[in-house]
């Protein structure tokens, strides 16, 4: 089977854009691809962070991505810190990377703008670090959003430029987009987040979902019930698409706000009912594995072996053609 490698990073809570736009997908490919999903904390670094909350901000992901149906059997999900190759891989990848290039990436330019007192080097590194986590195990696919196909692209760029001095090593890996386009945050402008209080957290309780959901943006033109909408431009109808059955969405939701035959709240409280069909399952399963702390800790050990020995593979034969074999083998 194709290797495929994403990551995700342990800074918060896990909400309903994170499932939409990229779990359910990675739930899915797994089942098609040799999968590793790492939790990458190394990454999480190049902002500041808690380094008392950090272990369980780290647990509590793995628990959720294990809830949502990361199969243990089937995915690999360890924690990027727990395996050095990949910074040893990372020093490697510098001395090949093109600074320009770098200095050029769009994330890059759009956190120092929004971080000017912590451009950290870390932060201009972070897309060989990322090229470093796909290649050491020589992933093919990396499931991403479009704001992080320019580093997919880079990584392609680092494995050729090693292919070309040291030998074919490396493949190079291909972008995978998920069916899911951006979850926007209930405030209908910008993405969905933690930080900027506009999300919905996938263990959050029903009332304090409908809490939030009564208060969310709508169509701006439906002033009154009665004013017909367009289900289009109305973010609550955007949530509608991931979650509603098809029949329901156009028959009911959509017909209903074009028509005036339905209030903001009425659509609001279907899809509340639609929501917690999908989250009840995960919450459950999330309850059940937060008890059982030894066996998921269990869990990432023997997945960080598997990949530290994969790892050590991969960088003997990186090791090997660069001509940094120990001398005794000379």
């Amino acid at each position: 089977m194709r290797v495929l490698f994403t990551g995700i990073q342990p800074t918060g809570l896990l909400h309903i854009g994170n499932y939409f736009g990229a779990i359910k997908n990675w739930v899915e490919l797994q089942y098609d691809y040799r999968s590793y999903i790492s939790i990458v904390d190394l990454h999480a670094l190049t902002i500041r962070h808690d380094p008392k909350q950090m272990p369980e901000q780290v647990f509590d992901l793995a628990v959720g991505l294990y809830a949502c149906g990361i199969d243990q059997e089937k995915t690999t999900l360890f924690i990027q810190s727990e395996v050095p190759g990949h910074a040893d891989l990372t020093w490697i990848f510098n001395t090949l990377a093109p600074l320009g290039e770098l200095e050029r990436m769009t994330q890059f330019k759009d956190k120092s703008a929004r971080n000017r007192k912590n451009v950290n080097v870390g932060l201009l590194d972070y897309p060989v670090l990322q090229a470093s986590d796909i290649l050491i195990y020589k992933g093919e696919i990396v499931p991403v959003g479009e704001d992080q196909v320019q580093h997919v692209e880079f990584t392609r760029e680092i494995a050729r430029y090693f292919n070309s001095r040291y030998g074919k090593t490396f493949p190079e890996c291909q972008a995978r987009l998920t069916h899911t386009p951006r979850i926007t945050g209930l405030d209908g402008a910008s993405k969905m987040s933690k930080s900027l209080g506009n999300y919905i957290g996938l263990m959050e309780k029903e009332d304090e979902i409908w809490k939030k959901l009564s208060v969310a943006k709508t169509d701006p033109a439906r002033v009154r019930r009665t004013d017909p909408g367009n289900p289009e431009i109305c973010n609550i109808y955007s949530y509608h698409k991931v979650v509603t059955p098809e029949t329901e969405l156009s028959d009911y939701i959509a017909s209903g706000c074009r028509s005036a035959a339905i209030g903001c709240l009425d659509c609001k409280r279907r899809l509340l009912n639609n929501l917690m069909k999908v989250l009840d399952p995960i919450r459950e399963e999330y309850g059940s594995l937060c008890g059982k702390r030894e066996y998921v800790r269990e869990l990432l050990d023997r997945n960080a072996e598997h990949c530290r020995a994969v790892a050590r593979q991969t960088m003997l034969e990186i090791k090997e053609k660069m001509g940094l074999t120990a001398v005794w083998k000379i």
